[in-house]
Parts: C-alpha cells; structure tokens; sequence
C-alpha cells in the first residue's frame, strides 16, 4: 500500500479481479473500509468508474464508509465522484438475494 493509503495496481489486481466492465468490488461485513477505499480510488482512476456490491447491514455500513473515503482519496487527485446508490437483485448458491449497488463515477 502506498503510503497516502492507496493501493497500488498490482495489490489491487491481488485484491480484486477487474476485467474492464467489470469493475464490481464485493463489499463483506469484514471489509476494511481504508483498503475497499483504496479499491474504489484505484478502479475509477483506471477504468472510468467503479461499483461496489454490498449484502445486508454490516456489509453495508462498510461499503458506505469505504465511499465516502474513497471520494476524499479521488478528490487529493483532482476528481469529483459521485456516488448512485441502488437496489439490485442478485443469486448466490441458486437463491436470489437484494443488494445495495453503489455506483462511483466522476461528477
């Protein structure tokens, strides 16, 4: 990690598979909201955009708390993200589920 707390693109590549159209970061309860900051900050610089996928309240919170620290990251580099945040229905292990999908672009 570099030491304005970003990630560097190799740890990002070791920290989430992104395809370009594919800039989906999966957000657990666990999650350090610094390092999916520095996900977010790292995927938006690269590809344009990025979007963060969160399943119930825990994950939530944290996926909340990562943006919101990710938009001060990109900001310390000239970029103004918003965030669009949406309910989305998803399957996992064959049962669908709803998820909050945040959406992080420049304004």
């Amino acid at each position: 990690m570099a030491s304005n707390g970003h990630l560097e693109s190799d740890q990002l590549a070791a920290t989430v598979a992104v395809e370009p159209g594919d800039e989906i970061l999966k957000v657990s309860a666990k999650s350090r909201p610094s390092a999916v900051a520095g996900a977010i900050a790292g995927v938006v610089r690269e590809f344009g955009r990025a979007e963060v996928q969160a399943i119930g309240a825990g994950a939530t919170n944290q996926a909340v708390k990562a943006t919101a620290i990710a938009r001060d990251y990109l900001r310390e580099s000239g970029i103004d993200a918003v965030c669009l945040p949406a309910f989305i229905d998803v399957t996992i292990d064959n049962e669908d589920r709803t998820a909050i999908r945040i959406l992080i672009e420049p304004r």
